[in-house]
């Protein structure tokens, strides 16, 4: 979304939602929030300067000093009364490198190439001594640090100096995205079938062929900031700068991305810049040993919800080190763009935990941590900046007021936000009720609620829920069943049931929920069980992290055709640019039948959601006066659907009058099941 600024007071979102109009001043004190901020920085360059260049600056770097070449390393730490550098290139000396200090609490030293090439080598351990104020001293990994290992001798993480003889050279660009944005979200570590952690190069090579395969033109990858609790999903973060070790080499994320961008497949990236893990040892907190360096002090710092730590978003040195960790992970690593993790946490100084959202007031008044809101328009602004095809998604639930609309507008400046609320209204509605007492008209109401002039993510269930402790779809469907009833010489009437509505609630989802679509890998094949990391409960097993492809791929089994329908539902989009358009229109439901006809695009939906009854003959109203062919049914047998519609049928119009229309037609639809139809041309 381009956050090029006209004139323009922040106040554009008035103009469409006339009840934003007592808000007005709140709209245009945040644009000048916004704008004084960035005025800050000019300067210094501007956004695209020194406050977006961290990385090249901090850390360690190449460079020169009296004329020679060799290596900066830089630290921020304004309350330490002394650094010192440490690692394999002095034996580990804690006084033989001592650092100096300038006004702004920065911290520097420069090693000659001739006197430290041999011994500062590509893959040389460091970290960073720091004599705190109390004079009590702590070993600690650089802030910047480009690269994180855990050393298996002693199970203690140090950084290393990361500085390859040969750059990765990339052989591929990024992909134009046709359509829709149709996300696999995806977790390297667990996407292989064995017991064990996966890595970038077995991504690239197992899984990616799978989402090519399945009709998916972007991955979204979790975990790949640094985490030492490989249990934590990847949302305690320690090193910013660092892609996980515990899958490869920064040069083999590198590899996944360039033969991602190879298949046409763009990389989102899970960016977390809501909090940081607490840990002194690996992480930032506690760096120059005050408790308010990168976040707030006291309470306020610290996340009561999540066990972690809060940044502190008015400090220009917090400023320099995120937008320069969204600059990094682009120009470094080619990302086509982010998912920004809990930033409903970021916006509300409750972090609006338990809080209803219910008026507008909510957006404006003084729980609104508005350095937080800054913060997020200055990073979408760069981001933009920097790569103006990037996409930038926010995990936000509580329904910010132009969370995906252009700053230039006086909104926030993220291309899309996550329609949440329907992962937690198909779980709550599966778990509560009856398919009998199912109301059509809410399903279909909930799935368009959103404000229209932004777009959305939708997604019929989290990855939240495929861990242990919640349930899938699939697995709130079929349970037990899918254990022992699976296999296609099997007769189960729960697991019949469960195909079928998993099959509906995610074409219904796609086809209403938003203009893009998000599936958590292994779901859209109705993956069994749970995730759990490996943890002492369960002996540190890896068990159930990972994902049993060969299910997908087993003829015998059921599972198959689930990855054949999901395979079959992307295609509408790819044929019809389905997901990019906006045209929705509701043509009849009938509450005590279970029957529903809407229309997006030029196709027209049908579901029958009735347990028990099918429907010959049954006329239902159509937009266009001509023929309609069946083109995704979920009665197919391919589908494991029981198969009692013909394939690729063709219902011819009839000029019969029906729900306001003049034209209808009519069909055949068995219980459970749903047609796609589109106008024969």
């Amino acid at each position: 979304m381009s956050t090029a600024p006209a004139h323009t007071d922040g106040t554009a979102l008035v103009a469409e939602d006339p009840w934003l109009e007592p808000y007005s001043h709140h709209l245009r004190q945040r644009y000048e929030r916004y704008e004084k901020v960035l005025h800050s920085f000019d300067a210094n360059g501007g956004l695209l300067g020194d406050v977006s260049l961290g990385h090249k600056y901090f850390g360690l770097n190449r460079g020169e000093y009296a004329g020679k070449q060799g290596v900066w390393y830089r630290e921020w730490a304004p309350g330490a009364l002394q650094l010192r550098l440490i690692g394999d290139f002095n034996g580990w000396d804690r006084f033989g490198h001592p650092m100096v200090r300038d006004q702004y609490g920065v911290w520097s030293l420069f090693l000659p190439d001739d006197l430290y090439k041999d011994r500062l080598t590509h893959g040389s351990r460091i970290k960073v001594h720091v004599v705190l104020p109390d004079g009590s001293t702590m070993d600690r990994i650089p802030a910047y640090a480009k690269r994180v290992i855990q050393e298996p001798q002693t199970i203690n993480f140090v950084a290393q100096y990361w500085e390859a003889e040969k750059p990765y050279i990339w052989r591929n660009k990024s992909p134009e995205i046709v359509g829709g944005l149709r996300i696999y979200e995806s977790h390297v570590g667990m996407a292989q079938e064995e017991g064990r952690v996966g890595t970038y190069r077995e991504f690239a090579d197992n899984v990616l062929p799978r989402v090519v395969k399945g009709g998916y033109n972007a991955v979204q990858l979790m975990a790949i900031q640094e985490h030492p609790y490989y249990g934590s999903f990847g949302y305690h973060v320690s090193n910013f700068f660092a892609p996980s070790s515990r899958f490869g080499t920064p040069e083999d994320l590198k590899f996944l991305i360039d033969t991602a961008h190879g298949y046409g497949i763009k990389v989102i990236m899970d960016l977390v810049h809501s909090h940081a893990v607490k840990n002194t040892h690996e992480g930032l907190n506690l760096f120059d040993g005050t408790d308010h360096q990168y976040f707030h002090a006291g309470p306020r710092g610290q996340h009561s919800a999540w066990d972690s730590m809060c940044f502190d978003y008015s400090k220009y040195e917090v400023l320099r080190f995120l937008l320069s960790n969204c600059r990094y992970w682009i120009d470094e690593f080619q990302f086509d763009g982010y998912r920004f993790d809990g930033v409903t946490s970021m916006l509300y100084l409750d972090h609006g935990l338990g809080k209803a959202f219910g008026s507008y007031d909510d957006y404006f008044d003084g729980n609104v941590d508005r350095d937080a809101v800054a913060y997020l328009q200055l990073a979408n602004d760069l981001i933009h900046k920097i790569q103006p095809d990037s996409i930038t998604v926010a995990e936000d639930v509580s329904g910010m007021v132009g969370m995906a609309r252009s700053v230039s507008d006086g909104g926030i400046g993220f291309d899309y936000r996550l329609a949440m609320g329907v992962p937690d209204y198909w779980i709550k509605l599966l778990k509560e009720r009856k398919d009998d007492d199912w109301r059509l008209d809410e399903v279909f109401n909930t799935l368009l609620n959103r404000r229209h002039t932004e777009k959305h993510v939708g997604y019929a269930e989290s990855h939240d829920q495929a861990l242990v402790g919640d349930k899938t779809i699939a697995f709130q469907l079929m349970d037990q069943e899918m254990y022992w009833n699976m296999s296609k010489d099997r007769q189960s009437v729960i697991i019949d049931r469960g195909i079928a509505l998993h099959k509906m609630i995610r074409l219904i989802t796609f086809s209403l929920a938003g203009e893009s679509y998000l599936n958590f890998m292994g779901n859209e094949f109705g993956h069994p069980e749970w995730i759990d990391f490996p943890r002492e409960g369960n002996g540190y097993s890896y068990h159930y992290c990972r994902r049993q492809w060969s299910l997908a791929d087993n003829d015998q089994l059921r599972y198959k055709g689930l990855g054949e329908f999901d395979r079959a539902m992307m295609k509408l989009d790819e044929q019809f640019k389905l997901l990019p358009d906006k045209f929705i229109e509701h043509l009849m439901i009938h509450e005590d039948n279970k029957q529903m006809v809407f229309r997006r695009g030029p196709l027209v939906f049908v579901f029958n959601f009735h347990p028990h009854n099918s429907y010959s003959d049954w006329r239902i109203p159509v937009p266009d006066p001509t023929d309609y062919r069946v083109i995704l049914n979920t009665d197919s047998k391919r589908f494991e659907g029981p198969g009692l519609c013909k394939e690729n049928q063709t219902y011819p119009i009839q000029r019969v009058g029906e729900a306001d229309r003049a034209q209808s037609l009519q069909i055949y639809v068995p219980a459970r099941s749903a047609q796609v139809l589109a106008p024969v041309v």
